[in-house]
């Protein structure tokens, strides 16, 4: 070995994952994801000024899109020529981008899925839009680096007036994330920034009033609003693309669909291919012909109907079965300074905001700079107009331009700009109108000077720069809405369609876990040893919400449970729903349309209730949160109210608390709730119930001891109080104390695996401090380990 070399040890382990860090960080600041003050990747940023700088602008003629892929690669981006043309092709694409960038000349692709021509066939140049996120570049608005060789210099933003991150939206992946930011519409993106800078303290719902949602290029319907309060929210959502149709009738009796708009991104010849995949799967039926109409005056899929064929169910099941309806994952990461960060739509708009004050702020003293300067010129030209035989003698008796400017310098008290400016000053400039030229010009500077630096010490006046740029630029490019927003989240579910028949059916559930559904009650049976706990009745398109004790909600859909009848048991619940080992189940509710107008109410072991609108638990998805528990907390008893009911709270313990309904505001799904009643240490909440003026409230302990008291004993209460007790001996715990009716029937199970059946007219009936009584006929060594309200009554 040498003497000048030297040998290091380094763990592979240790290098290879340097050289992948270095590579991945790489790939997202250099390659993957978008800027989030100009919405671009470096390759779009290096196309657009490379092409500025070749003076393709919109009023000059387009060029070889070979000559600016040449300069893109030459001077900034030394990557593969195939990736550069792509990215030039896609931001001339009416179809790709929402607001072209690159206005093209020749054969750029189709939405067919075409490639574009060779780009030593089409032409380009800078679309007119693309001339404001490139305005003001040359005064200094933002920081320039070296490329690649270090021979030139590339700008690391482009100081843009377009708030592009939103109106053209962004897709890519990088090492270990990706980004999917749907594009906008340029007047909303717009009219929401100026209303942030009015009020920086809005809310993102207030803003999704202004922007309620994406605007694809190739139009369709966004169906449903929660999976853009999702996104806008929390930077990450999904939300369902629909395209557009039409129904014509093309005689004797048939009709045609007429599809007028495809989802963002998607093929039309890949759609036509679908559809006719599933015509020919038989997945969609009475359709005769399938075949493409579009032209220069837009896109025409026609589905010609046969006689009798119903359009709406054959709309639908093109929805089920194609990607005429599809989901769009929204992401919205982008680099800030370079890192990379998911963000709120408040958050992007705010980065905006803040960048083009910035620029303005950079612009501002740029002009500043040069105005001042300028002045200073003026000024020294106006002391040698004032002192001009001085001026004349001075550059006559001087042997030299050096010496010259010097003794300038020292005679009239200038600087040597300002003296070389005199001595460059043509004679022309003596005469009398030249003079007041010169003055006017002074005055002019000075104006500017006080201007700029009036925008420099006033935020306000700064402020109101940017909304009027803001304004023109909606002025010039805004345009209407494309997308159509259908804010019912219902009409995404296609299964509330011809696909599953809307049918009234009847869910029996039984204490072993037996599911059943039926056409109506007559057909309700359980094996030995079991009964029917639960009787729901409601329709096919319905879905049944099982609340467990660890807060959350498992969704079945009541189609999914397969009909029986006769004399059927129905099948074990975990054939359709297969629960946790950690969770046990509370209570079923059917949600249907009268249970999302209500409020589903929930007590917790520790005293909290919380009530939530049952339209929040209307989800796409299988599991949901129903309350946000802590972690020694779980939930007990759930009961569905209307908002306008009483409710009695009762404890083991023995303790009780009766209160108005509506001292419980209504929360989301994801909170913890409202302390209903103050417990004793060692209590905790068995039951939560809505009552009336007829009720009796049972109390019943596990030895079988308990009574009936009339509601009335249970005199009204603020929430979170100690409540009242409902039984004068404290040697007892409650096992449970719900309200019932006299003509009400319970059902005690046992130790013993025994089902003890009791009328409440047989129940002891006290007053609320009354006597714990026997109520049941119990062996030695045998307890009630649950008593539960039977469904059937009393005639």
């Amino acid at each position: 070995m040498t003497p000048d070399k030297q040998i290091t040890s380094v763990s592979i382990e240790d290098k290879m994952q340097n050289s992948y860090l270095n590579y991945s960080l790489s790939v997202i600041i250099g390659r993957a994801l978008p800027d989030v003050r100009d919405g671009l990747k470096p390759v779009h940023r290096r196309i657009l000024y490379a092409t500025k700088k070749l003076g393709l602008v919109p009023n000059k003629p387009h060029k070889k899109s070979a000559r600016i892929v040449g300069e893109v690669l030459g001077k900034y981006h030394p990557h593969g020529d195939r990736a550069v043309y792509d990215a030039m092709v896609r931001m001339a694409q009416d179809f790709s981008q929402r607001y072209k960038l690159i206005d093209g000349h020749g054969n750029f692709g189709s939405i067919d899925g075409d490639s574009a021509a060779a780009m030593r066939y089409t032409e380009a140049r800078l679309a007119p839009i693309s001339e404001k996120l490139l305005e003001d570049i040359e005064e200094k608005t933002v920081e320039f680096v070296d490329n690649f060789d270090g021979s030139l210099e590339e700008p690391t933003v482009l100081p843009t007036k377009i708030p592009n991150l939103l109106v053209n939206g962004s897709s890519g992946i990088a090492v270990g994330m990706s980004t999917n930011i749907p594009p906008h519409n340029l007047s909303e993106v717009i009219d929401g920034l100026i209303a942030l800078l009015d009020d920086p303290e809005m809310s993102i719902s207030d803003l999704r009033e202004i922007i309620p949602g994406p605007d694809f290029p190739t139009g369709g319907q966004i169906i449903g609003n929660s999976g853009i309060k999702k996104a806008y929210e929390t930077g990450k959502g999904k939300i369902t693309l629909r395209g557009k149709s039409k129904i014509e009738d093309r005689g004797r009796g048939r009709k045609r669909i007429i599809i007028t708009e495809i989802p963002y991104q998607l093929n039309k010849s890949k759609l036509i291919e679908e559809i006719a995949k599933a015509v020919k799967k038989e997945k969609i039926s009475h359709v005769s012909d399938v075949r493409d109409e579009s032209d220069k005056s837009g896109l025409r899929v026609v589905i010609d109907l046969k006689k009798k064929a119903n359009p709406d169910i054959i709309l639908n099941r093109l929805y089920k079965y194609t990607s005429l309806q599809s989901n769009v994952r929204i992401n919205m990461l982008a680099l800030h300074n370079q890192k990379p960060e998911i963000m709120n739509l408040k958050t992007i708009l705010n980065h905006f905001l803040e960048f083009r004050q910035e620029v303005i702020t950079k612009r501002t003293k740029y002009k500043l700079n040069k105005a001042q300067d300028r002045k200073h010129i003026l000024v020294g030209l106006k002391k040698a107009i004032d002192n001009l035989d001085d001026v004349i003698a001075i550059i006559r008796n001087s042997e030299s331009t050096k010496r010259a400017k010097k003794n300038l310098q020292r005679k009239l008290e200038v600087t040597k700009n300002q003296a070389e400016a005199i001595l460059n000053m043509k004679l022309q400039r003596l005469v009398s109108l030249e003079i007041e030229k010169l003055e006017e010009e002074l005055e002019e500077v000075r104006e500017k000077i006080d201007y700029y630096q009036s925008i420099l010490n006033d935020e306000s006046i700064l402020n109101n720069i940017l909304k009027e740029e803001l304004n023109k630029i909606k002025e010039n490019f805004g345009d209407q809405r494309k997308t159509e927003i259908i804010h019912d989240d219902s009409k995404a579910d296609l299964e509330k369609s011809d696909l599953i028949k809307n049918e009234e059916v009847v869910i029996s559930f039984s204490q072993r876990n037996y599911i059943k559904r039926t056409d109506s009650t007559d057909n309700i049976r359980t094996s030995k040893n079991d009964f029917i706990t639960k009787v729901l009745s409601g329709t096919t398109h319905d879905k049944l919400l099982f609340i467990t004790d660890q807060g959350q909600t498992h969704i079945l859909k009541n189609h999914k449970i397969p009909a029986h009848h006769g004399l059927s048991t129905g099948d074990p619940l975990n054939n359709f729903l297969k629960l946790p080992l950690n969770e046990n189940l509370i209570d079923i509710i059917l949600l249907n349309d009268e249970v999302k107008e209500k409020y589903i109410t929930i007590a917790t072991k520790k005293g909290l209730v919380k009530k939530t609108k049952g339209s929040e638990y209307e989800s796409t998805v299988s599991t949901i949160k129903a309350i946000n528990l802590n972690d020694d907390d779980q939930i007990i008893d759930i009961t569905v109210t209307d908002g306008e009911q009483n409710l009695l709270l009762a404890t083991k313990e023995g303790y009780t608390i009766h209160f108005d309904e509506s001292e419980v505001a209504p929360t989301g799904r994801n909170t913890k709730g409202r302390k209903g009643i103050k417990l004793a240490d060692d209590d905790e909440i068995i039951s939560i119930n809505k009552t009336t003026e007829q009720d009796l409230v049972l109390a019943l302990t596990a030895e079988g001891r308990g009574k009936a008291s009339s509601i009335e004993d249970y005199e009204m209460q603020h929430r979170n109080g100690k409540g009242l007790k409902t039984m004068s001996n404290l040697s007892y715990q409650l096992l449970s104390a719900f309200t019932v009716k006299k003509t009400d029937e319970i059902i005690a199970l046992t130790n013993k695996d025994n089902i003890i059946k009791k009328e409440i007219t047989d129940i002891t009936q006290t007053d609320r401090l009354g006597g714990m009584y026997s109520q049941f006929d119990l062996k030695d060594d045998e307890t009630i380990t649950k008593i539960i309200k039977s469904i059937h009554k009393k005639e």
